[in-house]
């Protein structure tokens, strides 16, 4: 079975449906995986793909879910940080990976582990433990982010049901980072580039929002990047665009 979120086709959001419900997975344990492929897909995105027969009951029930990924530190124990699922393939056995490169006078050991990584090398990792499904009942979605919202933002676009409007707004460096996702969805991607003048990513990505927010229809709002920036994004859209505070998701992915 490939990747798949849970669907409510057909259903229309009452009020009182819950717009996210919470789903905890069973067989939740550690396994051991190995590298097959390796590829950079933007110049600052490397996509690790990594196989064993561990994953054939591997579970991922929403694109925002995370997996624990244990990383030698030179410490007695090993570092462990999240990563989302990008896709997975419990019939081919396989899990991707997407990593953010960082500049390598801020090499941590994740991303240490993700330059040297090469067909053979192993990865153990954990979870998800669960999963906070969006309800698929919303007309449309609009996804918010940077790099680090990118793996869940592609995965949740790919995954998305036919003629369901899904409009993504993600800050990169420059136009060398955008992607391209194939969906069944009505996708359309805003992309904003870092500028020189030291505005931060809740400036740069605030300034686009009002404009591409659908006039009609039941909205969620889906946000993630650093942490003051997802606080700073959620409030604007709750108290400035008058958004309820159950259509917003937002979580920071990292902290400055």
């Amino acid at each position: 079975m490939k990747n798949t979120i849970l669907k409510q086709e057909g259903k229309t959001l009452t009020q009182g449906s819950p717009a996210i419900t919470r789903v905890r997975h069973e067989n939740v344990r550690k396994r051991t995986l190995d590298v097959i492929s390796v590829k950079d897909i933007t110049p600052n995105m490397r996509r690790i793909v990594l196989h064993s027969p561990e994953l054939h009951d591997f579970v991922s029930s929403s694109p925002d879910d995370h997996v624990k990924l244990f990383f030698p530190s030179g410490a007695e124990k090993p570092l462990m940080k999240d990563y989302t699922p990008r896709s997975f393939d419990t019939e081919a056995n396989t899990l991707t990976i997407d990593f953010a490169m960082h500049e390598l006078d801020d090499i941590g050991p994740a991303t240490l582990w993700a330059l040297n990584a090469k067909r053979g090398t192993q990865l153990t990792i954990g979870g998800p433990r669960g999963s906070a499904v969006i309800s698929d009942a919303f007309d449309w979605y609009l996804l918010i982010g940077d790099e680090t919202a990118l793996p869940a933002i592609g995965r949740r676009i790919e995954e998305s049901r036919a003629k369901c409007d899904v409009i993504s707004l993600v800050v990169v460096d420059s136009e060398l980072e955008k992607q391209t996702f194939v969906s069944k969805a009505n996708w359309t991607g805003h992309w904003v580039f870092r500028d020189i003048d030291g505005q931060d990513d809740a400036e740069n990505l605030s300034k686009l929002i009002a404009s591409i927010i659908p006039s009609s229809g039941n909205g969620f709002v889906w946000i993630a990047a650093e942490a003051i920036v997802a606080k700073s994004l959620r409030a604007y859209m709750v108290d400035t665009q008058n958004f309820s505070i159950n259509s917003v998701k937002a979580s920071g992915y990292w902290v400055k």
